[in-house]
């Protein structure tokens, strides 16, 4: 629980968050393109993953509400007023974006909960292992939003230097500016939640968040292998540090103690997986 001056400024935060950036309107998104076959050849498929994954918070907030039945209120104002409304307009609108150049819309699953999660619900019903439930969504927050920001930075680039600035500076570059206060809210939270959690708690989290971990919106082997093809798209391998970016926090706090680590090898798995799994779907 956030306590006193802790708890006052990340609602501060939520609350700045929610005034200074409403969500996006379309009628501010300039979708004129140089080359539409040119952009949807190369860049069609990141823009399908990243609709996708923006437009399924909706499920994401009944996840939480399933998994968190009893969450801090400044919790709920950040999922449910700030985050949740700014998510879904990116995911309109780049949708929008990829229908334009003659792809279908992003398929989604918006309302499945899976009974894992079901079985954390009730298990969260004990407020101590609530927390634990808390520092891992705090966890895939971190890792979902500092992925986005990376890989929003990269897109941004990619559009630019094909020309298409319109795409690049009116539905890229505003989006992406709302993707660092959203990091900021878990980083706050989960080291806040962190440093009060018992030994045990923590033991638990590790365990957890290592058989839980996948790359931000894989839940299958064909979504793996699709997020291994955005990988190959933005110029993310094995040999850049885009794991350690996403994970540097996360590595801060829980795996502290090993210090030869870049990355969680959990991590690194993951990503090796998906492109794995990409070039082998390609072969």
């Amino acid at each position: 629980m956030l306590r006193g001056t802790a708890g006052d400024r990340l609602l501060a935060h939520v609350q700045r968050l929610g005034e200074e950036h409403p969500p996006i309107s379309v009628e501010t998104v300039d979708f004129s393109v140089v080359d539409a076959a040119g952009l949807e050849r190369r860049f069609g498929h990141v823009l399908d993953y990243m609709a996708r994954v923006e437009l399924e918070v909706d499920r994401n907030v009944l996840e939480l509400t399933t998994m968190l039945p009893d969450p801090p209120e400044v919790d709920v104002i950040f999922y449910r007023d700030v985050w949740q409304p700014q998510e879904t307009q990116h995911g309109l609108i780049l949708d929008t974006l990829q229908q334009r150049l003659g792809r279908p819309p992003a398929t989604t699953d918006l309302d499945r909960v899976g009974p894992k999660l079901r079985v954390l619900g009730a298990l969260s019903h004990l407020p101590a292992f609530q927390d634990v439930c808390r520092m891992l969504y705090y966890l895939t927050g971190m890792s979902t939003e500092r992925s986005a920001v990376l890989a929003y930075n990269l897109l941004h680039d990619g559009l630019a230097d094909t020309g298409e600035q319109a795409i690049a500076s009116t539905v890229v570059a505003p989006i992406r500016r709302q993707e660092p206060g959203h990091y900021a809210f878990y980083q706050l939270s989960a080291r806040q939640l962190w440093s009060e959690l018992a030994g045990w708690q923590r033991f638990l989290v590790r365990v957890m968040r290592r058989l839980s971990y996948a790359p931000v919106g894989v839940n299958n082997d064909e979504q793996r292998a699709d997020f291994g093809d955005v990988m190959a798209t933005l110029g993310i391998d094995e040999e850049s540090d885009f794991a350690a970016q996403v994970t540097r926090v996360e590595m801060q706090l829980l795996w502290a103690r090993d210090r030869g680590l870049r990355v969680p090898p959990y991590v690194a798995r993951a990503f090796h997986d998906a492109l794995e799994a990409s070039r082998a779907r390609a072969a």
